[in-house]
């Protein structure tokens, strides 16, 4: 897929994200996009996979281009950039006595600071998040009367 195909279908991505939750995440839009599959991500989050990059379909020139137009997106239509730790997904040990220690994911073979932070990056869309509030409230209400 060129950028000129691609370019389209993130800012579709970030669109639909944005309407359905009030914000868009980047490993939401990889799957979208099918650069990342649900199986490969649920491997990743439970700490079966290194890091991301390694189970995403597209280089790594590509997965760049994402990165920026998901940030061009995100500036474009004044959502607030809010950092998220990924953490590995807990699992439960046999007996369910004590808990496994908290392991922070990586998203690339690097770990370079700033393409991590590219990643983990969610984009909220404020107003959006207010509205879906005040309807989840309300029928929250009605459902009590």
């Amino acid at each position: 897929m060129n950028n000129k195909e691609l370019i389209p279908k993130i800012h579709s991505s970030m669109y639909y994200q944005l309407k359905k939750k009030g914000y868009a995440t980047t490993v939401d839009v990889l799957m979208d996009l099918e650069i990342l599959s649900k199986k490969d991500y649920e491997l990743w989050r439970n700490g079966k996979v290194p890091y991301l990059e390694k189970v995403c379909n597209i280089n790594l020139k590509k997965l760049s281009t994402v990165l920026h137009e998901i940030k061009v997106y995100g500036t474009k239509h004044n959502l607030k950039p809010s950092f998220t730790v990924y953490k590995r997904w807990a699992v439960k040990k046999k007996g369910g006595q004590g808990k496994k220690p908290v392991i922070i994911l990586k998203f690339s073979k690097s770990g370079s600071e700033d393409i991590e932070k590219s990643y983990a990056t969610h984009y909220v869309d404020v107003k959006a998040i207010e509205k879906l509030k005040e309807e989840k409230q309300l029928n929250k209400a009605e459902k009590e009367q």
